[in-house]
């Protein structure tokens, strides 16, 4: 429902409670009249090491999930927007899917995940073969790349940062960035695509795409500009990359 501050719309944003980027990364759009009301996800054991470690993680997201909802539909917003990423990818397309669809029937309201918001920022920039790179550890990017193989996109190369824990994911600096993405890079790809919420890359990626001739995508801006667009919005913002500056 709106208010004086989202006279436009309300964004209900679930993030885990060790996640300082996305945040900051909706409200430096400027968007008139749309406001965000964060719901937390407890993560009382941050660390991710490894495999196992970032399974536990996941365990600590899907546990505390239904509160961060619940707590988010107190503030009656309009739409519900993932500002969590690895989750949503789990499972491949089907699994994608299905954690939305429960998602809506918790919540009630529409629901915008990063996975699919990655999948349509893609398609309405006409790019199929793309390089991804996360924060995560490999069994978490075998996911990832599960996800766009079958949403039709052609992987090129995939890698993760291997943070060994989720605040040190908002610690990569933009050097580090840089050079992912070079190691990626190559004459057939179309687009560099991150993903990880908690890396803060958003502006980073609007300045590589200068340097580079292609789109490459900050998952942040991807959800962002896919909630916008399902709700009816066609706000363009600078500064974030041709899909939010032109599509």
């Amino acid at each position: 429902m709106t208010n004086v501050v989202g006279a436009r719309a309300v964004f209900g944003v679930i993030v885990p409670s060790t996640n300082t980027v996305v945040e900051h990364d909706y409200w430096r759009a400027g968007l008139p009249g749309i406001a965000y009301r964060a719901g937390s996800m407890y993560i009382p054991n941050p660390v991710m090491g490894d495999d196992e470690d970032f399974q536990g993680l996941l365990g600590q997201i899907r546990a505390s999930i239904d509160t961060a909802v619940r707590d988010v539909l107190t503030a009656e917003p309009d739409r519900m927007v993932m500002g969590m990423s690895a989750e949503t990818f789990w499972g491949g397309v089907a699994g994608n899917a299905a954690f939305e669809q429960r998602l809506r029937d918790r919540s009630g309201l529409p629901v915008t995940t990063g996975a699919s918001s990655c999948r349509a920022a893609l398609r309405e920039l006409g790019c199929r073969r793309i390089a991804v790179f996360s924060p995560y550890q490999p069994i978490a990017d075998k996911e990832v790349g599960r996800f766009f193989t079958e949403a039709g996109f052609d992987v090129a190369a995939i890698t993760g940062l291997r943070c060994p824990t989720a605040m040190d994911i908002a610690r990569v600096g933009a050097g580090r960035l840089r050079s992912v993405v070079a190691e990626i890079d190559g004459a057939d790809v179309q687009a560099i695509v991150q993903v990880g919420t908690n890396l803060s890359f958003v502006a980073l990626a609007d300045r590589l795409e200068a340097e580079l001739g292609k789109p490459v995508l900050a998952i942040n801006t991807a959800t962002l500009w896919n909630a916008l667009r399902e709700h009816g919005f066609d706000d363009r913002v600078d500064g974030a990359g041709c899909l939010l500056r032109e599509h």
